[in-house]
This record gives structure tokens, sequence and C-alpha cells, in this order.
């Protein structure tokens, strides 16, 4: 393995292997540190890694180079393209490391953070709960500074207190929940929808009053079924487009 060090994945076996490869692969690439070399290992030690065929691997890797990610040269290797940018649309399958791949490779600041009194819509995701801890966050183009989405987390009080606020500086919240907090993912339900840009979004995101946005609600589930974070972004509607694939049984 080279100095790139893509993330590990578990795989799902309900879903395409090319596809959940291609989207951790995609995240791991997405969220490098500037530094990091552009070269990535070979087709052969990145199988090894994921532990998939070759075959699987050259699929995976022909998505991340048809979306401008990365390019490939005869004998001299995989190369991640410094210039790439994240306008393609957001190719949704159920794989949580699709969700980590949506929010990575942005530069993020943290707005505010504290427990909050549940809000009245978003209650019925914490029965019973007096409070819940918020975040907020803006993202920015890594490339230019350009808000692209801002986030607010409602986080379950117990597991906002295992999580390290400088993480999510780093780490988009799915990444920090499985990866440093230690929750067990057992899925997360997605809604984008059409909306219109409140004042509050209209300044952070620098758009006209009323302008189109999109507006997703993704809530994480622990394996006990209880939720463990409701998220709700708003990207910029000039930026931003989400697809959908269903493959027919």
């Amino acid at each position: 393995m080279t100095a790139f060090a893509p993330d590990s994945l578990v795989l799902n076996r309900k879903l395409p292997l090319w596809y959940q490869v291609s989207q951790s692969l995609r995240a791991s690439i997405l969220g490098r540190a500037p530094e990091a070399p552009l070269r990535l290992p070979t087709e052969e030690q990145l199988a090894a890694h994921y532990g998939v065929s070759v075959l699987t691997m050259r699929q995976a890797l022909k998505e991340l180079e048809e979306e401008g990610l990365i390019s490939r040269h005869r004998r001299r290797g995989t190369f991640i393209e410094p210039g790439a940018r994240r306008g393609a649309p957001r190719r949704l399958l159920g794989s949580i490391d699709a969700i980590v791949a949506q929010q990575s490779g942005e530069r993020t600041t943290i707005l505010a953070h504290g427990p909050t009194p549940v809000p009245g819509e978003l209650a019925e995701y914490f029965p019973g709960a007096a409070e819940v801890v918020m975040y907020k966050r803006l993202r920015c183009d890594g490339e230019s500074g350009e808000p692209t989405n801002w986030a607010e987390n409602a986080v379950r009080p117990d597991v906002a207190a295992r999580l390290d606020v400088a993480d999510l500086e780093r780490w988009p919240m799915t990444k920090v929940l499985r990866d440093a907090v230690g929750v067990r993912i057992s899925r997360i339900t997605d809604t984008v929808e059409a909306r219109l840009a409140d004042p509050p979004t209209a300044e952070l995101l620098r758009v006209p009053l009323l302008s189109p946005i999109l507006h997703y609600t993704g809530v994480t589930y622990d394996e006990a079924g209880r939720v463990v974070d409701v998220a709700r972004i708003r990207y910029r509607g000039d930026r931003f487009s989400f697809s959908v694939t269903v493959d027919a049984e």
C-alpha cells in the first residue's frame, strides 16, 4: 500500500460490491489531507485492501474515473485529479459509505453546538427526551471557499457526550458516529425535497432570499432501533443534485 491509505469497509452483500467500494474510496479521496499523495495504490493492492476481486475493483475505479475524481494512465498508475470538483449527482443506493462520501471533501466550520430543547418538529424522533445536543456547521468548497451547504445535527445526549467536536471539522457526522464514537449504525433514512431559502440559509449560503435550495433530512438509527442523529442539511440548488438508482429483481 502507498502512503495513501483508504478507509476500511464492512461490505453489505445486499448491495453491489463495486458500488460500495467506489463510495468508500470516494470518501477517502475527498476527505484526504491537502498534502496527501495523489497516486493511488495499484488495483491489486486496493482489491486486497477491500477484500474484493480485481474485476470488482476495476469497476469501482471506472465509476470514479467517469466522475472525474481520478485519471488512469497505462504503466504509470492511477492518480487523484487535484482539481476535481464535486458537482456530479449523488448516487444513493443505500450504503452508509455513500452518505459519508456525499458529505466529504469540503472545509467545515462549526457555527455553534450545545444542548437545546428538542425542537417540536423533531419530537417524534426523540420520544420522552427533554433536550438534544445541536451541532450547526457550514461547509465550503475546499478550493474556492464558496459556501455549498449548512447543516444542523440533533444528536442524542448520551451519544454527544462521547463526541469530540474537533472531529466534525475533519469528518462528516456519519463517519464520526460510526468510526470515532463507535455507534453501530443499522440504517439511515433519507429525504430530499425542494424548498425556498429562508433568511438564515440565504445569508449563510450567499444566495437570494426565497431562491431554490435542496433540503436533506437524514435520520440515523443504532442497532437497537433508537434514533442517534437527525441531520437537516440545506444545499445550494445550483451546486447539487441527487439521483436514486432502483435495480429490478
